[in-house]
């Protein structure tokens, strides 16, 4: 394992009260197969290009990134990403903390819902951060995640709809979830409460993300028991790396004993910096154990993932043109197209 190097870290910008244009990574928009609505569908680059700007060299760069923030944004709702053919339940889990669970969970759900998918977020961590990020109320008193658990609230009751993204709806979670890890001890079936929560909502959609705590409790098991898919961040350094066994050796157990449908089918490699060596050969390390399953698509270092938060914002609509918003629109991309042509798993 070649050594790290130092990261540089600058001054960090001033905040922006609207979303900035930054550079950009490389995007497709053509029309093709896959999409069972109407409208252009698009699909993705067979390679991803490490935060190099792509396309027409002669146009100029802020022509280039205000076209893919249109792209990415997508306010005339012409551009629709493929659709399953049946509700994908996808658990985002490691029990790591700070690899990216939430900020993908955001952006990914962000960036499906924009491009005419029905999407659900299930904030199942007492943080409560996917809920921030969604700029979701989840102050003591709003009814949440918690109830859906315990005292058998219906979802439809909890879910609320994300203020400005048509077809995003979220389950926040709050303070009182931290307590549901003691109290589902002594509850009957207490692994599957979620996953009788999620099939008991009357509406279908597209996409159904849970957030997972960076855990490996009776939270996360409630998770790995109600999806279909497990979508496992992997961020660029080596102790991202050493927890991973310990994790897919519990959703092989869940596998086993509680949900036999259980797949590992997504691992997406977070918090890329090409200045160093170690996060190439993390990359390598990676793509060679899981191989198809790692996304084409990396998501690097950006402030602007980090800052969209403090806004209540996704990255996606903070900063459309930023490299961390295409990159998660080129991941969101990658999903649904390996969703419908393996029929529903990545």
């Amino acid at each position: 394992m070649p050594p790290r190097s130092d990261d540089f870290r600058g001054p960090a910008p001033a905040p922006r009260s609207g979303p900035p244009v930054g550079s950009a990574g490389s995007l497709s928009a053509a029309a093709g197969p896959g999409a069972p609505t109407s409208g252009a569908s698009v699909q993705p680059d067979e390679h991803v290009s490490r935060e190099t700007p792509s396309g027409d060299e002669d146009d100029p760069p802020l022509a280039m990134e205000a076209l893919r923030a249109v792209q990415i944004l997508n306010p005339s709702g012409e551009i629709i990403m493929p659709r399953p053919d049946h509700p994908r339940v996808i658990c985002v889990a490691n029990q790591k903390g700070g690899v990216g669970k939430t900020t993908t969970t955001v952006n990914l759900a962000v960036a499906l819902a924009l491009h005419g998918n029905r999407v659900l977020v299930v904030d199942l961590d007492p943080q409560g951060n996917a809920s921030t990020g969604l700029n979701v109320p989840h102050h003591a008193g709003v009814p949440d995640v918690y109830d859906c658990l315990i005292e058998n609230v219906p979802l439809a009751e909890v879910a609320q709809q994300v203020e400005g993204i048509p077809n995003l709806y979220c389950v926040p979670a709050t303070i009182d979830l931290a307590g549901a890890e003691i109290e589902l001890v002594s509850v009957v079936a207490r692994e599957s409460r979620l996953q009788r929560a999620i099939s008991g909502h009357p509406e279908k959609f597209d996409y159904v993300f849970i957030d997972c705590p960076p855990s490996l409790g009776l939270l996360t098991v409630n998770a790995l028991c109600a999806a279909q898919e497990v979508l496992i961040p992997i961020q660029c350094e080596y102790y991202a790396l050493e927890g991973l066994n310990q994790l897919i050796n519990n959703i092989n157990l869940v596998r086993q004993h509680l949900n036999p449908t259980l797949d590992v089918s997504t691992i997406l490699l977070t918090m890329y910096d090409r200045r160093t060596r170690l996060a190439d050969a993390v990359e390598q390390d990676v793509r060679n154990h899981f191989g198809t399953k790692v996304l084409n698509a990396v998501i690097p270092r950006n402030v602007r993932v980090s800052e969209a938060p403090s806004y209540g914002q996704s990255v996606m609509t903070y900063d459309p043109g930023s490299r961390g918003a295409t990159s998660y629109f080129e991941a969101a991309l990658e999903i649904a197209v390996r969703g419908v042509n393996t029929g529903g798993t990545a």
